[in-house]
């Protein structure tokens, strides 16, 4: 093993997802502030291993690896063989299927709610375009509560990847200011993510830093 480099801002979401992963590896990394307030992503060095200019971004030996979800796959196969993303086909396959979902499915209403519900200046919000995204978020809760129905975690019955990509939304869809419907099954799962450290330690985040920040 390299040494791992985390660049991002701990209030990203996206950062989140890769710092819980790197906790519940108990893997040894360093963490840099870039992003948001702290600036950095146009530096020609960072543009040199992300030319995207996004974080999070990982540095491992002389392997970078840019998109959260490329790297929460590249640590659990470097780092976690047969823990977070199981080596059988069959099963690696269920727990990518989940993650797309979030995604492509979950995460573009809820991040868009965050952005018009906490983000954007009280004078400057949509209450329409807020109940939407708050209706079609819960729309996605609920389903994945019909799903955990059926088994204690996302993708079956072993904490995986799919847990982290869905799971980091849940402390932000609990403290924003809005209505949620009661689902018995997501608030159980909810509960065994809140008994993990790394959930605790990377998703558990207060964003009073971002509220009614559009710039960033």
């Amino acid at each position: 093993m390299g040494q791992l480099t985390l660049w991002g801002r701990l209030s990203s979401c996206n950062v989140q997802k890769a710092v819980w992963v790197l906790e519940e590896l108990a893997l040894p990394y360093e963490r840099i502030d870039a992003g948001g307030d702290f600036g950095g992503l146009d530096d020609p060095a960072y543009r040199a291993m992300n030319p995207h200019g996004t974080v999070p971004t990982l540095k491992d030996g002389a392997t970078v690896v840019c998109d959260s979800d490329a790297i929460i796959r590249y640590l659990a196969a470097s780092y976690g063989r047969g823990s977070l993303w199981p080596d059988a086909p069959a099963e690696r396959a269920a727990v990518d299927q989940w993650l797309a979902w979030a995604n492509a499915s979950l995460y573009r209403d809820w991040i868009d709610l965050f952005w018009m519900c906490v983000r954007t200046p009280p004078e400057r919000q949509d209450a329409e375009g807020i109940e939407t995204r708050r209706t079609r978020t819960a729309e996605r809760f609920t389903f994945l509560d019909n799903e955990l129905a059926n088994r204690p975690f996302v993708a079956g019955p072993e904490f995986s990847l799919a847990d982290v990509a869905a799971g980091m939304t849940l402390y932000r869809w609990f403290e924003m200011p809005i209505e949620r419907p009661a689902l018995a099954n997501l608030d159980a799962w909810h509960d065994r993510l809140k008994q993990r450290p790394p959930f605790q330690a990377a998703v558990c985040i207060p964003f009073d830093e971002l509220v009614g920040k559009l710039a960033h």
